[in-house]
């Protein structure tokens, strides 16, 4: 504690704190779109908004403290969005079944130390082209909330991209802040569903099913890996840290694994809001960086526990500014997930039917379009890359 202490500085605890308000700020809405797509009632989505926070706040913290690193613990944003359709057709019993099961697997990996060997093996526009198709409902969704609320989009739009180009880090932040300027003024915001109360877990009973596990699970445990981890693990690289993925990957899932009985979905490493504890901002010195990932997880932790109030602001304000927010603070993560799938000349026609299929939404055999996208996207490759058999020597004669 004497040397938490003492490494602390005012630059570290802000940076850690806004990297936690981002994340509420963008990915929490994505959360709610599923909870209201599926018809979840307040209670259930306060143990989720709950258990997704108690396990940031409490990974984050002690791995940074173990490691005296910053390692900064989130939910899966592309997991967070593939539930929107998942969850309404599997119900939350199953989906709770399938987060355990994701997690075992997620743990075995971590364990074992293969998670370099599948992300070798797995071909990067594949995934990527899954990672962009499910986020691709939901920057659409920007656009469509324009005929309802046409000032409000227009003035959150203009934000984010003038960010963009100048605060990058801060876009989704400024989006949040003029949005909410917007509905005060216009006299949108509804004050009377502002409530004062503090989250309650709930206990939901898993339930497993084939249909859970390939639907849901094995989409989770990819994203998880190519989404969260591996940009999360860049993050630190790139930073200096040689922290290594394995008990980042193990403590994760069994995390996860506890909370997932209250609605947690899974628990990863961040990428995006991780970068602003890993750089300069935070501290000139790297080895003291790690008080802002150990700030941000104390206010995760204020925040789940007040998460009932935390999910009435919300509802106050118009779903239109919710659809838009949502939409923008996902275009980063859509941009560098088309760039990455059609990265590769030899894999571009795999990562875009695997995008096609996967942004179609289409549900087959009660399997989501995350694994036909993965599953088209694989074949395309396969047969992509067959050998052409040879041509006869008689044929190759010239006449």
């Amino acid at each position: 504690m004497q040397t938490l202490v003492k490494d602390s500085s005012v630059s570290a605890i802000v940076a850690g704190c806004i990297a936690t308000l981002i994340s509420y700020a963008g990915p929490l809405v994505i959360i709610f779109h599923a909870a209201e797509a599926a018809g979840l009632s307040h209670g259930l989505l306060s143990s989720w908004v709950w258990a997704i926070s108690m396990g940031s706040a409490v990974l984050g913290a002690l791995l940074s403290l173990h490691y005296r690193v910053p390692v900064v613990i989130a939910w899966s944003i592309p997991g967070s969005a593939l539930l929107v359709t998942a969850l309404p057709q599997l119900g939350v019993a199953q989906a709770v079944g399938a987060y355990l099961l994701a997690n075992l697997v997620l743990l075995l990996i971590g364990i074992s130390g293969a998670f370099d060997r599948i992300i070798a093996r797995l071909p990067g526009s594949i995934a990527a082209g899954m990672q962009a198709g499910i986020l691709f409902s939901f920057g659409i969704e920007v656009f469509r909330a324009l005929p309802v609320q046409p000032v409000l989009v227009l003035a959150m739009f203009t934000t984010y991209v003038l960010m963009r180009r100048l605060h990058p880090r801060y876009a989704v932040a400024a989006v949040l802040s003029v949005g909410a300027a917007v509905t005060v003024a216009s006299g949108a915001f509804r004050s009377e569903a502002l409530v004062m109360a503090l989250a309650s877990p709930q206990w939901i009973t898993p339930q497993f099913s084939l249909a859970a596990l390939f639907s849901l699970a094995l989409p989770l445990v990819l994203v998880a890996l190519t989404g969260q981890f591996m940009p999360g693990m860049a993050v630190l690289r790139n930073a200096g840290y040689a922290t290594p993925a394995s008990p980042l990957i193990s403590a994760s899932a069994l995390g996860g694994a506890l909370l997932a009985p209250f609605g947690c979905h899974g628990l990863n490493l961040a990428a995006v809001t991780a970068s602003l504890c890993t750089g300069q901002e935070a501290h000139e010195n790297p080895r003291r960086r790690y008080v802002a990932a150990v700030a941000g997880s104390a206010l995760y932790l204020l925040l789940g526990i007040a998460g009932a109030t935390l999910m009435s602001l919300f509802a106050a304000f118009p779903a239109a500014l919710i659809a838009a927010l949502a939409g923008l603070a996902l275009y980063g993560a859509i941009s560098e997930a088309l760039v990455r799938s059609l990265a590769e000349p030899q894999e571009r026609d795999a990562g875009v039917f695997t995008f096609l299929v996967t942004a179609s939404g289409v549900s087959f055999l009660g399997l989501s379009a995350a694994f036909w996208g993965l599953l088209f996207g694989l074949l395309a490759h396969a047969l992509l890359r067959l050998r052409r058999p040879p041509v006869p020597q008689a044929l190759r004669r010239n006449p």
